[in-house]
């Protein structure tokens, strides 16, 4: 049997998430490399405390570092008290962490890769995202391939998916759909998307130079949910990933197919372990938020 450590991405953020991480080792002084890299007080932000310009933590600028911060600090603990993992995977940003927990580069290259990433990506938008919930797959997809201007950005499960597109065409398509739920998400842009082509390009550019070392464990990313350890082809996966869907419900088939039987979500929330649940039969999850879920 095998075991799989899962990183949450955006949705996943909340305020006051820093506090339950602040007696680790490393903690302040891994905070305080991300505020002077960002140039705010990202412990403030998330305690919701900053004040100023870019203050608010679902700002994707905020989001996406300090949940880097937050779960990088929970992997490096667990990895530490000596557990292990056989398979890695990340949700959108939680795929970085995946990478860094599996040693393809070290914390100041995720956060500057994450800092990169989340400007970029908030540059992009004009762009909408609506997640829905309990649909038929083949009226969905034959939608979405009748309507310019939209894709399926986040296939999470076979009863949740995201679209991302262009406000008339996502909303075009959810109006159409039936299905029992379509939420639009608090999104500037149209994420995971050909919308990111020109942030995409600007990342993938930055990522040339970035040296990716082959990982110490195999890795899924969303671009290609399958097995791998190569850090050119876990860089070139990467590159494509702003522009691609994240391909999370087959993540789990591989986690079923690979014979695991515990996901450890690591990191504050519990949404990839609800997928899990929901998807995968044996499979047991568990969550590693805080200091006390570590056992300290």
């Amino acid at each position: 049997m095998a075991i799989a450590w899962v990183f949450p991405g955006q949705g996943s953020q909340k305020v006051g998430m820093a506090e339950a991480v602040l007696a680790l080792p490393g903690a302040h002084e891994r905070f305080t490399q991300a505020s002077e890299l960002l140039g705010r007080d990202l412990l403030a932000i998330c305690a919701g405390s900053a004040e100023g310009d870019l203050n608010d933590l679902n700002d994707t600028r905020n989001t996406q570092p300090a949940l880097f911060v937050v779960e990088s600090l929970l992997a490096d603990v667990l990895k530490s008290q000596g557990r292990q993992a056989d398979l890695l995977a990340g949700h959108s940003l939680g795929e970085l962490v995946a990478l860094y927990a599996a040693g393809v580069f070290d914390a100041g290259t995720g956060l500057r890769l994450m800092k990169l990433r989340s400007e970029l990506m908030a540059s992009a938008g004009g762009g909408a995202m609506t997640a829905v919930m309990g649909f038929d797959r083949g009226e969905l997809e034959a939608l979405v391939a009748a309507t310019h201007g939209v894709v399926i950005a986040n296939d999470n499960s076979s009863a949740q998916v995201v679209l991302s597109g262009t406000p008339e065409a996502v909303g075009e398509v959810s109006r159409k759909l039936s299905c029992k739920r379509a939420i639009p998400l608090a999104v500037s842009g149209a994420f995971h998307s050909p919308f990111m082509e020109e942030a995409a390009a600007a990342f993938a550019a930055e990522l040339e130079a970035v040296p990716f070392a082959d990982a110490a464990i195999p890795v899924l990313s969303n671009t290609d949910p399958t097995p791998e350890i190569s850090g050119a082809a876990l860089k070139e996966r990467l590159r494509n990933q702003m522009t691609s869907g994240v391909r999370w419900r087959e993540t789990m088939d591989v986690f079923s197919s690979a014979d695991v039987d515990t996901a450890v979500e690591v990191g504050p929330g519990n949404v990839l372990s609800g997928l899990i649940k929901r998807s995968c039969a044996g499979i047991t999850t568990a969550q590693i938020a805080t200091t006390a879920d570590l056992g300290l």
